[in-house]
């Protein structure tokens, strides 16, 4: 089992063994290019491109079989099997790529494995250090990193850090999915930090949005938002959010996890 820390280093050093290398052959290929009219026999410099350039697609092969072995890890951790996507993405991280996407795109899935654990502090690091990465074309993997990277720290107890990882999706443009976990998270922590009337605004966008996520996710969000509305005075809200609520979930699993919506069964 590879730790956090691990991964975190070996992605800085294949990233920079890489780009070290991409740097040398391109050079070395334009070296020929342009010393081969001035030296006058291009025989030698036509090998040496054909060289540089058999190179280049081994490492490419070698980068595309990694990214494949990856490919499956999401469809792995959704279904559990923990074990194998473990394996997979180790596998990927201990295996040099010339191509950066193939080395972001397998730690990003090491942190959702580890926040699929419950690895809380492995998953922050992950995210973090994916978040500090240029992502270029996988510039989508910034905001489920932060989202990531928020509920881990709430799960620590590092409610300022969450605020500031939440703070940078307010102005961007999420899918569906992402905006069903901000809004889970974000009532996570705005009910911690006791903040009852943010919870209510646009209740009914709220209600429906939360209506969408998987069944513990939604009963979670419905019963922080009863909570809330008992909280603002809204006892219809709150009545018919507890009770919605009720139909998913054991609530007493639910109190276990947050104890302070014991409130509304009390």
């Amino acid at each position: 089992m590879i730790s956090a820390e691990s991964a975190i280093r070996a992605l800085r050093r294949d990233l920079t063994v890489a780009s070290l290398l991409k740097g040398l052959l391109v050079g070395a290929a334009l070296l020929c290019l342009i010393a081969g009219p001035v030296v006058g026999s291009r025989f030698p410099l036509t090998l040496t491109v054909a060289a540089i350039g058999a190179i280049w697609l081994i490492l490419s092969y070698r980068s595309a079989k990694g990214s494949s072995l990856a490919a499956d890890s999401p469809l792995l951790i959704a279904s559990g099997q923990f074990d194998e996507a473990e394996h997979r993405i180790e596998q990927v991280l201990r295996t040099f790529s010339i191509f950066r996407t193939v080395k972001l795109l397998s730690l990003h899935h090491l942190a959702v494995l580890r926040h699929a654990q419950r690895r809380w502090r492995e998953s922050a690091l992950l995210s973090e250090a994916l978040l500090h990465q240029r992502l270029g074309s996988l510039q989508g993997l910034s905001r489920s990193s932060r989202l990531m990277l928020a509920d881990s720290l709430m799960e620590l107890g590092d409610l300022r850090g969450a605020h500031a990882a939440l703070v940078g999706l307010y102005n961007q443009r999420l899918t569906l999915a992402e905006a069903m976990n901000l809004l889970a998270v974000q009532l996570d922590y705005e009910s911690r930090v006791a903040a009852w009337p943010a919870m209510v605004q646009n209740l009914p966008a709220k209600v429906q949005l939360a209506e969408l996520m998987p069944s513990t996710t939604a009963a979670r969000a419905q019963s922080l938002l009863a909570l809330a509305a008992r909280k603002t005075g809204r006892d219809d809200w709150s009545t018919w959010l507890r009770r919605r609520a009720e139909l998913l979930v054991d609530v007493n699993a639910l109190v276990a996890e947050r104890p302070l919506l014991k409130e509304l069964w009390s």
